[in-house]
């Protein structure tokens, strides 16, 4: 059943109480990328002129949880927040404490208040129902916007709507939050075929659970990244310098057998003798020698890659498929993220996993040219695995 959105909400005169992601990063207390912030903005603009105001609650970075860092106050993102909007946004110097509750009960229409970060207590982390009770009492009703944390079972996702629910009030989504569920569960849950998955990266341990429930839905699985030496070394290759995981060798046989000719691996390798776009390099088909080290795949692997994405009609993307910050170990990521903004092109639906990938399509200039790019990395990977969230879950269906 597909959820309620703060569309589907009443918010005139009312306090919403909205979780959001600013975790933006920060550069001697000056935001580097308000990405996070611009994308809570179509939520957050669409309580104000419903008629509502808004208290929101994020985390930024990793605080210890025992009292306020000031390297990790939300200051800076409020004020930026008050730029984006053109209006005084208030601000909280504390999360459930004396000041935080005087301006958030005291808010009128059209108001905004951002609270203190909320990993400055344990309470967040622990899904404290004490802590999670006295934020509850700032709204009369709960939006979640913030896909990126919504792995997490922390007070402000689970225990927060949950005493909400348990008061009465409505819980829904953000349109941030309705567009990661309708990508990531619902597209996958019945795509248009060919379905083909991308997977890329260092480490094989962090995906395998995404390749076992990929191999079951899409029609190919392609696996680049430094995590294909591992399969590798399971096919009995020799890798050189290549960085594998040697006590995944086994799990990597298991996915072999599994996937068949539905997984598809690199079939020759771009290797440098040193991790260093200015290093000796070789094109290596078979074996990487001594003294080598994959850092991309190579181009027969690359016409391989994406000839499968030329023909699919879904596209799953999450991890690069080299050293795609160092040419000319880029090619690969580069020619991948094209064949994918071709296809989108085409009709194609194309997801972006978040982190690495994110980033890359990013970098390259692509992401306006796909169909969707994950706000969470590890939330996303975790919904390519198929795991349900509880913060998603609770929400008020419609």
């Amino acid at each position: 059943m597909p959820k309620k959105t703060i569309a589907d909400a009443d918010v005139a005169g009312k306090r919403v109480l909205m979780r959001v992601d600013f975790n933006v990063p920060l550069q001697d207390g000056k935001i580097s990328d308000d990405r996070r912030i611009r994308m809570a903005m179509p939520s957050i603009t669409s309580v104000l002129d419903g008629g509502g105001s808004l208290v929101l609650m994020s985390h930024l970075g990793r605080p210890k949880g025992i009292g306020p860092e000031p390297a990790f106050s939300l200051e800076p993102a409020a004020d930026r927040l008050g730029e984006l909007l053109k209006m005084e946004v208030l601000f909280a110097s504390d999360t459930i404490g004396e000041d935080a509750r005087i301006k958030a009960l005291s808010l009128q229409p059209g108001q905004v208040l951002v609270l203190e970060n909320l990993r400055f207590s344990k309470a967040e982390k622990k899904g404290d129902a004490d802590f999670a009770q006295t934020l509850a009492g700032f709204g009369d009703l709960y939006c979640n916007d913030a896909f990126g944390t919504c792995h997490r079972e922390h007070a402000s996702m689970v225990a927060v709507p949950n005493a909400m629910k348990a008061a009465g009030k409505s819980v829904v989504c953000g349109f941030l939050v309705e567009k990661e569920i309708k990508y990531l569960t619902d597209t996958i849950s019945t795509p248009e075929r060919p379905f083909v998955a991308i997977l890329g990266g260092a480490k094989v341990s962090d995906k395998i659970t995404v390749i076992e429930n990929l191999l079951k839905i899409c029609d190919k699985v392609l696996v680049g990244g430094a995590m294909a030496y591992t399969f590798f070394l399971a096919q009995g290759k020799q890798v050189g310098n290549s960085l594998v995981e040697k006590d995944r060798v086994e799990m990597a046989k298991r996915i072999l057998e599994l996937g068949g000719d539905k997984l598809v691996l690199p079939i020759d390798t771009h290797c440098g003798d040193a991790f260093s776009g200015d290093c000796n390099k070789q094109i290596v088909t078979g074996d990487i020698p001594d003294g080598y080290e994959g850092l991309d795949i190579g181009p027969k692997s690359i016409e391989l890659f994406c000839d499968a994405v030329k023909d699919a009609k879904t596209v799953v993307w999450n991890g690069p498929m080299g050293v795609f910050e160092m040419p000319p170990f880029d090619a690969g990521t580069q020619a991948v993220a094209q064949a994918i903004a071709d296809a989108s092109g085409g009709g194609a639906t194309s997801i972006i996993g978040g982190g690495d990938s994110a980033a890359a399509v990013e970098q390259l200039g692509f992401a306006d040219k796909v169909s969707h790019v994950s706000t969470g990395g590890g939330a996303s990977l975790e919904m390519l695995e198929g795991k349900k969230f509880a913060s998603v879950e609770l929400l008020d269906e419609k």
